[in-house]
């Protein structure tokens, strides 16, 4: 293959990578960019994965054999099978040496080969009909990440040593490229979380309440909306000082993730200040309810605060028709404040009447000593 071509081959796989879209694409085109590159017919990506000592087929593409998957849930392999994979920590390596690819085949080592090893790949090979393959250790901050794998077929012309070389080079190019989509997977991540409680933040929210009322209005699926606000610390933060606020926002922000897990999907968030919410799109009101009073009691045991006001609005109740998420806010929101003003210790409805439930109506005004954290949410909801 001419330096032309190959530089040419280099510069797509790093393009392909670049333009992917979050972790599985950039996989995706890494192992269909080096398979181009060196004119394979299959390549995978696999990660290692040292806490369970195995390695960890993240992507397959090209010709696949019987029971081989694009995004195979369980194809990993015991390091102990592929002892050339530890070899990854060399002393050499994390010097700044290179980690060289090398050749195996069908019939056994071969030029650029590595004997010695057990050769599991061997069996491999010929078991799904492959004349050679190429593995390059994929090193990322001085640690080994992986190993990206090309395979040709059965008759093809078998890998070289000049096929190998050029293998370490795509390696260090893949490299970069998961480098660079794990640092956007961060960023993304980021920025719709809230970074003391790691729950989700109120950008995550504006996004996702959006898209289950447009949901809701096309398809009739059920909505539902807590929204909470942590009593007390104010009273903790000025008198044992705002480290313990902040753990106190931390043990809530755990109860209610706690909580949140009583409905499949849900979304809980902390809003800003000592406002949080529970987002649940599908199960029903009722479900709804009982996860906002287990909330409710689980707050009221917490050593530091003084519980939790609650209020829910959502879509399955009396609450008439909910036309935009600024609505079922501000539902969910009136009924909160019910619950604050009457020190209530079980989760206000929006639409419920009786001795627990009081009817709680959608105000056209904010209530009067509303946060700016709140008011700065409700602000971006149409």
């Amino acid at each position: 293959m001419g330096e032309d071509i190959r530089l040419a081959a280099v510069v797509a796989l790093a393009q392909g990578m670049a333009a992917a879209h979050g972790s599985r694409e950039a996989w995706r085109a890494a192992a269909a960019g080096a398979c181009r590159a060196l004119g394979g017919s299959f390549a995978a990506l696999s990660v290692w994965e040292r806490e369970l000592g195995r390695l960890r087929v993240l992507v397959n593409v090209g010709e696949l054999a019987a029971g081989e998957e694009e995004f195979p849930d369980g194809e990993a392999y015991p390091v102990h099978q592929f002892p050339e994979i530890t070899e990854f920590l060399h002393e050499r390596w994390a010097g700044g040496g290179e980690p060289n690819a090398w050749v195996e085949t069908a019939e056994g080592p071969a030029a650029g080969g590595r004997p010695g090893y057990v050769h599991q790949r061997v069996a491999a090979l010929r078991r799904r009909g492959r004349g050679s393959c190429v593995v390059a250790p994929i090193v990322l901050n001085g640690r080994a990440w992986g190993e990206l794998y090309v395979a040709r077929p059965a008759g093809a012309p078998v890998f070289g040593r000049e096929d190998a070389d050029f293998a370490t080079v795509l390696a260090s190019v893949v490299a970069a490229g998961i480098a660079q989509a794990e640092r956007l997977e961060e960023a993304r991540r980021l920025a719709f979380t809230d970074a003391l409680t790691g729950l989700a933040n109120r950008r995550a929210v504006d996004v996702r309440l959006e898209e289950a009322v447009d949901r809701h209005k096309r398809d009739g699926v059920v909505v539902s909306l807590v929204v909470c606000d942590l009593n007390g610390l104010k009273r903790v933060n000025d008198t044992r000082g705002h480290a313990v606020g902040d753990r106190l926002l931390e043990r809530f922000g755990s109860v209610l993730s706690l909580c949140g897990a009583m409905l499949p999907g849900a979304l809980a968030a902390r809003l800003g200040g000592d406002e949080f919410c529970l987002l649940a799109v599908g199960p029903s009101a009722d479900d709804v309810v009982r996860a906002a009073d287990e909330l409710c009691r689980r707050a009221g045991e917490l050593e530091l605060g003084e519980g939790v006001a609650c209020g829910v609005a959502s879509t399955a109740d009396p609450i008439g028709p909910v036309q935009s998420a600024r609505r079922l806010f501000r539902l969910a929101d009136a009924a909160q404040y019910r619950a604050k003003a009457e020190r209530a210790v079980k989760p206000v409805v929006a639409g419920r009447a009786g001795p627990d439930d009081p009817v709680v109506r959608l105000a056209d005004a904010a209530p009067s000593g509303e946060t700016a954290e709140r008011r700065q949410f409700r602000g971006r909801l149409p």
